[in-house]
């Protein structure tokens, strides 16, 4: 990790050894964070608990980062980029699929990403999505139609996929392999929502499932390409929706997030809000944020 600042505009020796305290108490947090490695509560009636994996302290401070609100332009579909069988929703956040038969259909988000970690949220009911039903990312270069019933996401080089039906990752037109990995023998029923972790920085693509951090799905996206969430789907009827959730850019995370992930961490996840007044006022400043913006979800 390297920190770098401009201190030529520094008036004097307190506020460089401010800084620099903050540096250490950054470091410091961010050894103790990564070797500690505790987990976050999951579900333990899920079936991907078996199959979840620590996520990076990058992805783990972000995943406690509190969302954008509502009206961000990486919560929409775009409503050009997308087969003439979709219609966006009047909001973006919303996608909808004729009752046509005979053919695959696609719909990017309306704004990509270069750089950065981030993560979205989609929603989509398993009840909604039949055969050939893939999440993934792709480039503006994607396929948006195809006759038949085919794995449109993940079906050329410039795109990459989830197929959520059968857990298999599609590439190039071809089926990679399953996910999650570590030996799952059979086909694990994805919930409705699944959230999209996209390492642009890294080149990674990877999933969340019931608070479960799946792990890599792909590796070697190419780097400095605008990339941007998508799905392919041949139900009719189908609804498919978007939120964007939060990201970050490399630098290394802010103190006060590393703070917060280690005072939720001590406390623990599950630590009732009903007991927070309890805890100095500082600390409940610290969480304040978290606290406020569970409220607006609900």
């Amino acid at each position: 990790m390297c920190l770098k600042y401009n201190y030529s505009n520094i008036g004097n020796l307190r506020e460089v050894a401010v800084i620099l305290r903050s540096d250490w108490m950054g470091l410091t947090l961010c050894c103790f964070l990564k070797d500690s490695r505790p987990q976050k509560h999951h579900k333990s009636s899920s079936p991907f608990c078996q199959f979840s994996v620590a996520p990076p302290i990058r992805l783990t401070v972000l995943l406690d980062t509190p969302p954008v609100g509502p009206g961000n332009p990486r919560s929409q579909w775009s409503p050009t980029y997308l087969s003439p069988n979709l219609k966006v929703c009047p909001s973006g956040g919303c996608v909808y699929r004729a009752h046509v038969e005979q053919s695959s259909d696609a719909v990017r988000g309306a704004v990509g990403t270069t750089t950065g970690l981030h993560i979205w949220e989609v929603m989509w009911e398993g009840q909604q999505r039949g055969s050939h039903a893939l999440l993934g990312v792709s480039t503006h270069m994607h396929s948006l139609q195809a006759a038949g019933y085919t794995a449109l996401i993940g079906g050329d080089s410039c795109s990459w996929g989830w197929e959520l039906s059968t857990n298999q990752l599609w590439h190039d037109g071809k089926a990679v392999r399953q996910y999650p990995g570590g030996g799952a023998r059979d086909v694990l029923s994805v919930p409705e929502r699944v959230l999209v972790v996209l390492d642009a920085d890294a080149g990674t693509l990877g999933y969340l499932v019931d608070d479960c951090y799946l792990g890599v799905a792909f590796q070697d996206l190419p780097k400095g390409a605008e990339l941007f969430p998508a799905v392919s789907c041949v139900w009719g009827g189908a609804q498919i929706c978007i939120r964007y959730l939060c990201g970050t850019t490399r630098d290394a995370p802010a103190l006060q997030a590393l703070s917060r992930l280690s005072l939720r961490r001590a406390l623990g996840w599950d630590w009732p809000r009903s007991r927070t007044q309890s805890l100095p006022s500082a600390v409940q400043r610290l969480l304040m944020d978290t606290h406020n913006t569970a409220e607006e979800e609900q």
